[in-house]
């Protein structure tokens, strides 16, 4: 498979994943605003969440002042910001008409159908009259997406790439959702065994569609550590850490050339620490700092699947007469800048 078309495939994939996976931060964050807090604290919520997405900055020097409406507009519809909706579904659906050859008719219509949607939920402005129904329909039309591509597509190169844009961008994100969680709730002072602490965690289990499986692998009262052992740990659970990097392994494994040894060992690596690291000694390491560490595990990754497999970053003068790769800042991610349109 030519480079070209991998790079559009596995980027076509990761901006989808991405889509939904903004959508779920901000169900997340919408639903944790519904409770009971002080200013301050549902401020600081908005805060986290810009800076566990690496956007606090950029937000600050467009918005004038930290709200939820103005958050929610910054990461739905503002073409400024390559990691909200409406960029991710535009990405998303320039990079499949690049490849429409290598893509069934139904997987393109999908993409198409999802874009010209967007348009009208943008027009009707009905992320700011009703969030919730806005952000679940994102959700829809990345399953609606990931269903028509599964069903279709012959699983030759093509759909590896697709599934290997899906599962990287989809690990990085469940460490994102996981961090936000940890790091703004020890903003809100929230006491273990309370009733708050439950509403904030059954939020976060639904906003990674974990809620029922959380039920029928524990059976039990919800709490923190489950929570984090469910969402790093349980293979069978699709959002999981575990599950996402095994999927990458086994896509690996399919689209292996002379040069990617290093990048299949990394990620052999990583599966395997997370198969043997008990939620014991996560904890005890402290929860943030491994999720940091497992990110830039999975952005080194991401780095190792660009070089092998997908376009070369080609260098180009900077100002100052050095040489910088030619690609741009997504969220903490990269992707070149040579597409075609």
């Amino acid at each position: 498979m030519l480079s070209r078309t991998a790079d559009h495939l596995f980027w076509m994939a990761r901006y989808t994943e991405r889509a939904e996976n903004t959508a779920r931060m901000l169900d997340v964050r919408v639903q944790y605003s519904l409770m009971p807090q002080s200013a301050q604290a549902e401020q600081q919520g908005w805060r986290s969440m810009l800076g566990v997405s690496e956007l606090e900055a950029q937000f600050e020097a467009k918005y004038p002042a930290l709200t939820q409406a103005n958050v929610i507009d910054f990461m739905v519809r503002d073409p400024d910001n390559p990691s909200s909706i409406t960029s991710c579904l535009r990405a998303s659906r320039e990079n499949a008409r690049a490849v429409r050859g290598s893509l069934t008719t139904e997987v393109w219509e999908t993409e198409n159908t999802t874009w010209l949607m967007l348009q009208q939920h943008l027009g009707k402005r009905t992320f700011e009259h009703d969030p919730g129904q806005f952000l679940e329909w994102v959700k829809y039309r990345s399953h609606l997406s990931r269903g028509v591509t599964l069903g279709t597509m012959l699983q030759d190169e093509a759909f590896n790439f697709i599934r290997l844009g899906t599962f990287l961008e989809r690990a990085d994100n469940t460490a994102r959702i996981l961090d936000v969680k940890f790091r703004f709730g020890a903003h809100d002072a929230v006491q273990a065994g309370t009733q708050a602490e439950f509403y904030q965690l059954a939020a976060l289990l639904r906003s990674v569609s974990a809620f029922e499986t959380y039920r029928k692998v524990y059976r039990d009262a919800i709490t923190s550590k489950r929570v984090a052992e469910l969402l790093i740990l349980q293979e069978k659970m699709p959002r999981s850490l575990v599950a996402c990097i095994a999927a990458v392994v086994a896509n690996l494994k399919d689209v292996r050339n002379a040069q990617s040894h290093d990048t299949e060992r990394l990620a052999m690596e990583l599966y395997a620490m997370l198969q043997s690291a008990p939620i014991g000694d996560i904890l005890e390491e402290g929860l943030h700092a491994f999720l940091t560490r497992f990110l830039a595990s999975v952005d080194a990754l991401g780095n190792g699947i660009s070089r092998d497999f997908l376009i070369p970053i080609e260098p180009v003068p900077s100002e100052e007469g050095q040489t910088q790769s030619q690609t741009q800042t997504l969220g903490g991610m990269t992707q070149t800048q040579t597409q075609t349109a």
